[in-house]
């Protein structure tokens, strides 16, 4: 199994950058790919981005594109997401996710989640 902890939420104000940290343990994490995912309340989850094994692929959903980006470094089990121009819309929960081999983008086909952390943009 691989166990997953995220870390960084907060509260910011609209337009500023906060970066999500999510750290893996257990089974060696450079054979999961990960994703992040996010949900408001009230809403259901959504993707966010998706990073491949390598790091080589990475994708973004519409909404985040060209203000988020996702990263890993699989010699410190580490996954990020680099959040800036933050909006009113991006509150949530943020998950990071983590299966083994090719990235998926339905959160059913995720094996591993972590516990979320809350992102808070005010207007």
């Amino acid at each position: 199994q691989v166990q997953l902890v995220e870390s960084g939420g907060g509260l910011v104000q609209a337009g500023g950058s906060l970066r999500l940290s999510c750290a893996a343990s257990g089974r060696t994490f450079r054979n999961y790919a990960m994703a992040w995912f996010r949900q408001a309340p009230g809403k259901e989850r959504e993707l966010v981005a998706t990073i491949t094994i390598d790091g080589g692929g990475r994708y973004y959903a519409d909404s985040v594109k060209g203000r988020f980006t996702i990263s890993r470094d699989n010699d410190k089990n580490m996954g990020y997401l680099q959040m800036n121009s933050l909006k009113s819309d991006d509150t949530a929960v943020y998950y990071c996710a983590a299966r083994p081999q090719g990235v998926a983008r339905r959160f059913y086909d995720y094996d591993y989640w972590g516990q979320g952390t809350q992102v808070t943009v005010s207007s």
